[in-house]
């Protein structure tokens, strides 16, 4: 890692550091993180999954993804909020996903309130988008320095206390800020990283919701 939080890949592009050269996270970091995303079932997977990250690696929980799509309907939260005791104790044996009975039964809330959030703006890219930070919110340069010393935003903190106020559950400001990176509701590809410019393209193009 550079100062400026850069790597040069074997590919001779420069990256994010925070990949570490595996090729799994570099393939996340280039493909998905902070793509903008408007899709209701991928919004919800990332808050849940963010929450299950909590205390944990995002590696950690990427390279259980699929196993946490299994476990969870695909994160269809119309699904998931039928779940019950039964699926509960089925998620509790799942080996392939982390076994914490707080985060499981909060994903079920999740779902249950994202239904609520559905109900009452259409969608939930609608609701989340509507707190996509404002440019004179923004640093005028993402670098390195910047990011970590900004763990929460201002607009992160609005947005965790509304989650939290709609009955909401492991969406810290913290929690919600790694969301809006990871969701392009936010560009915190920094400054030097080759994909920061691609995403600030979608990001141009993309028809709020």
């Amino acid at each position: 890692m550079t100062e400026r939080g850069l790597l040069v890949g074997e590919d001779g592009r420069t990256r994010c550091a925070w990949h570490g050269g595996l090729d799994d996270y570099r393939r996340y970091h280039d493909e998905e993180w902070g793509h903008p995303v408007t899709s209701d079932q991928r919004l919800f997977e990332k808050i849940c999954l963010e929450g299950f990250q909590s205390g944990l690696s995002w590696l950690t929980i990427l390279r259980k993804r699929e196993s946490f799509r299994a476990a969870f309907a695909g994160f269809d939260f119309d699904k998931v909020a039928t779940f019950g005791e039964e699926d509960i104790a089925r998620c509790l044996a799942d080996t392939g996903i982390v076994r914490h009975r707080g985060k499981i039964v909060s994903t079920i809330n999740n779902a249950r309130r994202a239904q609520d959030l559905r109900a009452e703006f259409g969608t939930l890219a609608r609701y989340f988008w509507s707190f996509e930070p404002k440019p004179e919110e923004r640093p005028a340069r993402v670098e390195w320095d910047v990011i970590v010393a900004n763990p929460t935003t201002s607009t992160s903190v609005r947005l965790s206390k509304d989650l939290k106020k709609r009955g909401w559950t492991f969406v810290g400001p913290t929690t919600v800020y790694a969301f809006m990176q990871a969701m392009g509701l936010v560009n915190d590809h920094v400054e030097g990283c080759f994909c920061r410019a691609e995403v600030e393209n979608k990001r141009n193009l993309l028809a709020r919701p």
